[in-house]
C-alpha cells in the first residue's frame, strides 16, 4: 500500500479545512479582543443560552484537565495528520467535506493551545437544571464533521449496501 499526499478531493478538504479554522480562529479573536467576552461574561442571550468564558484545559467536555497543552496540541496534530491520510483516499465528496470540518476544527483548538494555553470556549446552552458543556465554533465543525461521517457510514452505507444486493 502506496502512502498518498493528495488525492482528487484534497483540493475540498483542504478549502473547507482553510475555512473553518480561518471563521473559528477570526470568531475567537473578535469574541475575546474586540467584544472583551471575559469582561462581560455572562452575557445572556435568550432564557437557554448565554454567551460565557470558559478555558477549557482538558480534552472535550473539559475532561483530563492539564497544565501539557502542548502535548494535547501535539495529539490532536498527530490526529490531524491521520484524517488527512484518510481524506487523500477518500472517493467521496461527502467525507472530503466531513474530513475538511474535522481537520479545520481540530487545528483551531490545537492554535489555541499552543498561543492561550487552553481553547477558548463561549456558548452555553442551559435549561432549568440542565446545562450543556460550553463549546466554541471549532466544536461545532468537529461534531458537525462527524456526524456527516457517520450519516455517511451509516445512513449511506447502507442504501448502497442494498442496492449493491439487488
Amino acid at each position: 500500500m502506496r502512502l498518498r499526499l493528495w488525492g482528487p478531493l484534497a483540493p475540498l478538504v483542504l478549502t473547507i479545512a482553510i475555512l473553518t479554522f480561518g471563521i473559528d480562529q477570526a470568531h475567537k479573536w473578535w469574541i475575546l479582543d474586540v467584544y472583551g467576552i471575559a469582561e462581560r461574561s455572562p452575557v445572556r442571550i435568550s432564557s437557554f443560552f448565554n454567551l460565557v468564558m470558559v478555558w477549557n484545559r482538558g480534552v472535550s467536555y473539559g475532561l483530563f484537565s492539564t497544565h501539557l497543552q502542548e502535548a494535547l496540541a501535539l495529539m490532536s496534530i498527530v490526529i490531524v495528520l491521520g484524517l488527512w491520510l484518510w481524506a487523500c483516499r477518500t472517493s467521496t465528496a461527502l467525507t472530503a467535506a466531513a474530513l475538511g470540518l474535522v481537520i479545520g476544527g481540530a487545528l483551531g483548538n490545537a492554535l489555541d493551545r499552543l498561543l492561550r494555553g487552553a481553547v477558548a470556549d463561549f456558548f452555553h446552552f442551559h435549561y432549568q437544571g440542565f446545562s450543556w458543556y460550553v463549546f466554541n465554533l471549532a466544536d461545532v465543525a468537529i461534531v458537525a464533521g462527524v456526524a456527516l461521517l457517520l450519516y455517511e457510514s451509516l445512513v449511506l452505507g447502507e442504501r448502497r449496501e442494498r442496492r449493491g444486493k439487488a
